[in-house]
């Protein structure tokens, strides 16, 4: 009556052993490291890097634990902090002999202590969050103007395409403050170019200026425009930020919006915050323009006398080019970047597909060039270089460009995913800057450790005393359930922060009532006259449906937390809906194992040890 197939006493016992594993890293802590990674688009760590970080702490008497090489950088693992500091300093000169032009970034970082078994296993620590491990908080203000003056510029280019299409003459389309001036040389023009550009840019309100003599049109975004733009640009800067703010290697940041026009920022485990600060500025973006190649123009810029409107640039090659200032194209245009590989020669190559207005632009400049050379730029905290620099053999059309020429596959993957993540759509400012240390982290784990501690080492004594046998077996299915959740969380490489940690406790409190309400059905079942194994099969039996309603309806208003909720209360939530997951299971199934294991195989079963049971119409103090 009360005994499991073998069957399930095997799948009670690997999730105990899978639980223990993946629990495991979690009580090795973490180790102080120094990270090496590229401080610059087109620039890759590989095993080189690898070999000259070994090299350069080699030379210099520095011990280290182990390197690592991931998609991240170089790792390299210490024993103290004291050792980390002095083999980032050299790192830091090995490898940015120019500090004013830094080619790595070199950055202090914490790295798993687990053993290489567990680590061979995929068994890694949960994250912590920014109250349990240190790290930095930044509040980063948005400028919306410069998101609408970006706006306004590009803006300005497609008035010249749609006027040219049109054939419609002007005398120039300027930007002035937060509108745009397109002037005429006669009033006729002047409407229909109105009517032009009204129908190609829904965005803009225009109106007549001037007078007969100087017809002018004026344009300025509207205010349901000005509010997208906005909103766009936030968006699009929170965006561009998960996508590089990897560089630093950190574990689950936080980015986030505040209001209106403010982004959140917080990296957990970050020790360096200058390199915080630096990254978080770093991004690309795409820009062709046409070289150059007037004769004796290259020769008098590689003389210090640049010809007017252009500026010097080298080639990967190392070869000098002159290019004109003026912008083309600009990755503004970029609906998406893939890497790949050149249809003639087999290249690597970056396949760019520009946006309807982006396609329409290119097709007329290489229409208007053929023959020429014009560059591609990939421009990053306002320094560019030159990727490629093709001649134009004919007009492209439909949108798709390829950048190609001196690239591996792995920097034609690194260029794509730089273009597709966008330059900011405006420039922002840290309004806020805040560094919470590791040992306020460590003293807030300390803090939480000995509350579920105590909660549960009193949750122990209390079922134990009350309900003897049963209570023993109810605090190790409290055990399984607490070594479960622990081994969820690190699994799925979830956030621990403080309320992820009130969670847990609750999650106790809530686990071992299912355990009492097994109990409590056993007795009354006992008090009935039922016989002990009769009386154990019943109560789990009929307790199981109480147990699910009461989890359903509380998982719910988890999940509701999960969904609607944001920063504090979703890690909450999370762990307080794997906690509800995880004591269905150790309350209902692997309780029942243990007694089976103790009870199930007593054919004659005279009492079982769950307390005092009293029986009905017996008088008050009378035990059976």
């Amino acid at each position: 009556m009360n005994r499991y197939p073998l069957w399930k006493y095997v799948t009670v016992a690997i999730a105990l052993v899978l639980g223990f594993i993946y629990t495991l890293p979690n009580f090795f802590g973490e180790s102080p490291a120094v990270q090496v990674s590229s401080a610059k688009a087109t620039l890759k760590v590989d095993q080189k890097t690898e070999a000259r970080v070994a090299e350069t702490l080699k030379a210099a008497g520095v011990a280290h634990d182990g390197i690592l090489l991931d998609f991240n950088g170089v790792k390299t693992r210490f024993k103290d902090t004291d050792t980390q500091l002095k083999a980032k300093d050299i790192l830091e000169k090995t490898f940015n002999p120019d500090a004013s032009d830094p080619q790595y970034v070199v950055a202090l970082n914490l790295l798993s202590a687990s053993p290489g078994w567990l680590t061979s296993l995929h068994a890694l620590p949960m994250y912590l969050g920014l109250d349990l491990r240190g790290g930095v908080h930044f509040l980063l203000q948005v400028d919306m103007k410069g998101a609408l003056t970006k706006r306004l510029d590009s803006t300005s280019a497609d008035i010249r395409t749609v006027l040219r299409d049109k054939s419609l003459r002007h005398g120039g389309v300027n930007r002035e403050g937060d509108r745009i001036v397109v002037r005429f040389r006669d009033v006729e023009t002047r409407d229909k170019a109105r009517y032009a550009i009204a129908d190609s840019q829904p965005d803009l309100q225009v109106v007549d200026a001037g007078d007969a003599s100087e017809p002018r049109l004026v344009a300025t975004l509207k205010p349901q425009a000005q509010q997208k733009i906005g909103e766009f640009a936030l968006k699009q800067n929170i965006t561009t930020l998960h996508n590089r703010i990897n560089e630093l290697g950190v574990a689950e940041p936080v980015i986030q919006q505040q209001g209106q026009d403010r982004i959140v920022v917080q990296l957990p485990g970050v020790q360096d915050t200058a390199k915080a600060k630096d990254i978080l500025g770093r991004t690309a973006t795409l820009e062709i323009r046409m070289v150059d190649d007037t004769p004796g123009a290259l020769d008098a810029a590689l003389a210090g006398n640049p010809p007017f409107g252009t500026e010097l640039y080298n080639e990967r090659g190392g070869q000098p080019l002159l290019v004109k200032k003026q912008v083309v194209l600009t990755g503004d245009r970029l609906n998406d970047a893939q890497p790949g590989f050149d249809n003639q020669t087999q290249e690597p190559a970056v396949h760019l597909n520009l946006d309807s207005a982006g396609a329409r632009i290119f097709k007329d400049v290489t229409r208007e060039n053929v023959g020429k050379r014009m560059a591609i730029l990939l421009i990053e905290k306002g320094k560019g270089e030159v990727i490629t620099a093709p001649v134009i053999r004919t007009e492209i059309g439909g949108g798709r460009v390829q950048i190609s020429g001196r690239m591996t596959t792995a920097e034609a993957n690194d260029t794509a995913l730089l273009l597709r993540a966008g330059s900011l759509a405006a420039p922002m400012d840290i309004v806020e800057e805040r560094t919470i240390g590791p040992s306020l982290g460590a003293e807030n784990i300390k803090k939480g450790f000995h509350s579920t501690m105590w909660g549960f080492a009193a949750i122990a004594v209390f079922m134990i005393l009350y309900y003897q046998m049963f209570g023993v077996v109810s605090v190790l299915a409290l055990a399984s359930n607490l070594l479960f959740l622990v081994a969820l969380l690190s699994l799925l490489q979830a956030t621990l922060t403080l309320p992820g940690i009130a969670a847990i406790a609750l999650t106790l409190g809530m686990a071992i009532d299912a355990n009492v309400l097994i109990n409590e059905r056993v007795r009354e079942e006992l008090r009935a006259g039922m016989p002990p194994q009769a009386a154990i099969s019943e109560g789990y039996e009929r307790a199981f449906g109480t147990i699910l309603d009461s989890n359903i309806t509380t998982l719910i208003a988890g999940l509701a937390l999960l969904i609607f909720g944001s920063g504090p209360v979703r890690g909450f939530a999370v762990v307080h809906c794997l906690g509800i997951l995880t004591s269905i299971f150790s309350s209902v199934v692997v309780s029942r194992a243990l007694i089976n294991l103790i009870y199930g195989r007593q054919k004659k079963l005279a009492k079982v040890a769950i307390g005092q049971v009293w029986k009905p119409g017996v008088a008050a103090g009378a035990k059976n």
